[in-house]
């Protein structure tokens, strides 16, 4: 492949910017990431990613994504003790007082710690001849040609030594903390326009030793409660025969960090499987809090005016409310299409890019607002529509309860396999309708067991994933 220029640089050595690297890596002779902290050799948490001691999703969509990046490295991570399993069918998902049904989905979820995700996929950069990590470096600021309109390079920090790198392209995945908005106004560009929903999050984690018998032997429990708190919580199988258990709630309703107090929270949500772990499970780990005052998203794609040159990708161009799941498969998507970007060449690169990952963090971003909004706590507008989606998610979720059909297609939305409007198609409407109307909803007081017994008698006739 013909290569568009010398040299790319990455701020920034987390996930967003290691599947940036690999891409980069298909157009440039040389690219390097940088990053403040000592990067660890092995699954260790660092200091730039505080929130690496907390439960992590990787969507379905990510994990394929990734796989398309690095072949191979989904059976790489579970030959290393990642966990490999159906989302629906191995785990329990329980939402507007039911239980989806647990019928194998297809869908395939890997479950592991956020530091031996990045330690393998950051492995895997490494192993590229023509990409360099380079450590302990504070970026001070790009650097900018008023002349060209670019920017072309970094000023950076390095053991209290100032410096230069010039690049060709230079890409921001410094995440929330990312400074290019005050950078471009300091070259003379307009900062994007930043909408931020106040969420206040607040979660509390520890480890535990899993046990074959906990929970049935599922992978996992994600458990969300309605009014008037709002809470959520659940436990995620990890390498290592471990648990991660987290709670949380919204606008500093935080789980204590001491063990009646966390256990006291546990009891407050409306089933009793993650309470199963706690009662019975060894303690791996101290309690550990984590905060996240809002969701934001800037809005590159509606600036007229952009330096050529420079790009950010990740938590910089949109930060999501963890609880959802969403950072890490949408920074992947972000990385793809910006390979498709610039197969296409560098004119006009940032005006496509931004497009573009427009579309892709739009259906994230509806699904985490809209759910955010259901809380009356949360401000911001909601919309006649918003309000009718929140109301028939609702619905769906109840007659998901029984069947196996829509548990597969909410998922798949959540996993952005398939985009919200999927959840209102005729055929799927018309089974939201019956489930509700013709049949009865399967309480959560019976628990899984008895769910999935009234799903084996109540859907004889929709297993086949034919609309009625």
């Amino acid at each position: 492949m013909q290569k568009l220029g010398e040299h790319a640089i990455v701020i920034g050595g987390s996930i967003a910017g290691l599947a940036t690297a690999r891409v980069l890596s298909n157009h440039y002779r040389r690219v390097t990431v940088m990053d403040r902290d000592v990067l660890p050799q092995s699954a260790q948490q660092r200091r730039g990613v505080p929130h690496g001691w907390h439960t992590h999703g990787l969507l379905a969509r990510g994990r394929e994504v990734l796989e398309t990046l690095f072949p191979g490295l989904t059976e790489e991570l579970v030959d290393q003790g990642a966990i490999k399993g159906d989302l629906l069918g191995d785990g329990l998902w329980f939402n507007h007082g039911v239980y989806l049904n647990q019928a194998p989905s297809g869908l395939t979820g890997l479950l592991l710690t956020r530091p031996m995700l990045e330690a393998y996929v950051r492995r895997r950069v490494i192993a590229l001849e023509n990409v360099h990590i380079l450590e302990r470096c504070q970026v001070l600021t790009p650097t900018f040609d008023a002349q060209l309109g670019r920017v072309t390079g970094v000023e950076f920090d390095a053991d209290g030594n100032r410096q230069t790198l010039t690049a060709d392209l230079v890409v921001d995945a410094t995440g929330r903390v990312s400074h290019t908005p005050r950078w471009l106004q300091a070259f003379g560009f307009d900062a994007p326009v930043t909408e931020t929903v106040e969420v206040g999050i607040c979660y509390t984690t520890r480890l535990y030793r899993r046990r074959p018998h906990h929970i049935g032997g599922k992978l996992g429990v994600v458990v969300k409660g309605g009014a008037p708190d709002f809470r959520f919580g659940g436990a995620m199988a990890q390498e290592h025969d471990r648990w991660i258990v987290s709670f949380g709630g919204y606008f500093g309703d935080a789980a204590p960090t001491d063990e009646e107090g966390f256990k006291a929270f546990a009891r407050t949500l409306p089933t009793s499987e993650v309470m199963e772990i706690l009662n019975d499970a060894e303690p791996l780990s101290p309690f550990r809090a984590f905060r996240f005052p809002a969701s934001v998203r800037r809005h590159y794609e509606r600036l007229t005016r952009f330096p050529g040159g420079y790009l950010m990708v990740g938590d910089a161009l949109s930060s999501f409310n963890p609880s959802y799941g969403q950072g890490m498969t949408v920074a992947v998507l972000e990385a793809k299409v910006l390979d498709d970007c610039l197969a296409n060449g560098v004119d006009g690169l940032a005006q496509r890019f931004f497009s573009a990952t427009a579309q892709i963090i739009d259906i994230p971003w509806q699904i985490a607002i809209g759910g955010d909004l259901a809380n009356p706590k949360v401000e911001g507008t909601r919309t006649l529509l918003g309000r009718f989606f929140n109301w028939y998610v609702g619905k769906l979720h109840l007659a998901a309860a029984h069947d196996p059909l829509l548990a597969t297609r909410f998922l798949e939305v959540v996993n952005l396999m398939a985009p919200p409007t999927a959840l209102l198609m005729p055929g799927i409407a018309l089974r939201v309708l019956r489930g509700n109307l013709g049949r009865r909803a399967i309480a959560y007081a019976g628990g899984p067991e008895q769910a999935a017994e009234e799903s084996r008698l109540l859907t004889v006739d929709t297993v086949a994933g034919e609309a009625p």
